[in-house]
């Protein structure tokens, strides 16, 4: 049985290995959780933080006790994938557990662990797409196509021009609007950053979007179904459409 598992493994390997270099890369990042040195992605490559996020890193480290410093390894991650364009370099994995004072493979833990963190390059503009059971009944395998067609890659790539990947997210939890895509935006680095929702889409919509953000505009997020606000119900709500009766009340007088 282990053998079995064990060829598999180097099977994969090998295919992975006779590809190009950039999808060889993409696909250790995203489906092995170890690292392949390339020349953008190895451990002796400096990386620190700006100056500007100097002082955020000393802000998150204010929340948390002085002896639990690596408490903090999320919200650190969060702001050098943000710092670095979308995407966690190893040297930048290394920074952060510098800065928490614990061995690297405590973050690297962390960083494989969790689908928020990119391992792989990224597109300034990175669309995920829900894919849990209430977005793919109302649709969401028809929103990948689209955007995937439109923008002429496959999942996990990277257009030519640098501005779009486009990936898949489990629930993200606003179920009652599906289907729904988020866009991380990371095209003016941790300054600018933004992670928007947009419900309610359609394939039509999606690509509408797509080419709204191309254009350098600002799309409005939330539900793009012009009959509904936020949650509510198309065509407004049908109940609870006055003051609720105050609840009922023994008389205690006359206990």
């Amino acid at each position: 049985m282990l053998g079995r598992l064990a060829a598999k493994r180097l099977l994969e390997i090998r295919q992975v290995f006779r590809q190009p270099p950039s999808q060889a890369s993409r696909s250790f990042s995203t489906a092995l959780n170890y690292h392949l040195d390339s020349p953008d992605n190895k451990p002796d490559l400096p990386w620190e933080f700006s100056e500007a996020n100097k002082s955020k890193v000393k802000e998150i480290l204010s929340y948390y006790p002085s002896n639990y410093k690596q408490s903090a390894v999320i919200p650190l991650l969060d702001l050098a994938q943000q710092q670095h364009g979308g995407w966690l370099p190893v040297s930048a994995m290394n920074a952060v557990a510098k800065v928490i004072e614990v061995a690297p493979i405590r973050v690297y833990e962390v960083a494989t662990f969790y689908s928020m963190f990119n391992r792989a390059k990224v597109g300034k503009y990175h669309l995920l797409v829900c894919g849990t059971t209430p977005c793919m009944i109302r649709g969401s395998r028809d929103i990948e196509s689209a955007l995937l067609d439109h923008l002429g890659v496959k999942r996990g790539e990277v257009t030519k021009d640098g501005l779009f990947s486009v990936g898949e997210m489990e629930c993200m939890g606003c179920c009652v609007n599906a289907p729904m895509i988020t866009v991380a935006d990371y095209s003016n680095g941790s300054e600018g950053y933004t992670y928007n929702y947009f419900e309610d889409v359609t394939p039509e919509k999606v690509v509408e979007i797509v080419e709204k953000l191309r254009k350098g505009e600002k799309p409005p997020h939330g539900t793009q179904n012009p009959k509904r606000i936020k949650c509510g119900p198309e065509g407004g709500n049908t109940t609870l459409l006055g003051e609720p009766k105050p609840p009922q009340f023994r008389d205690l007088d006359a206990c």
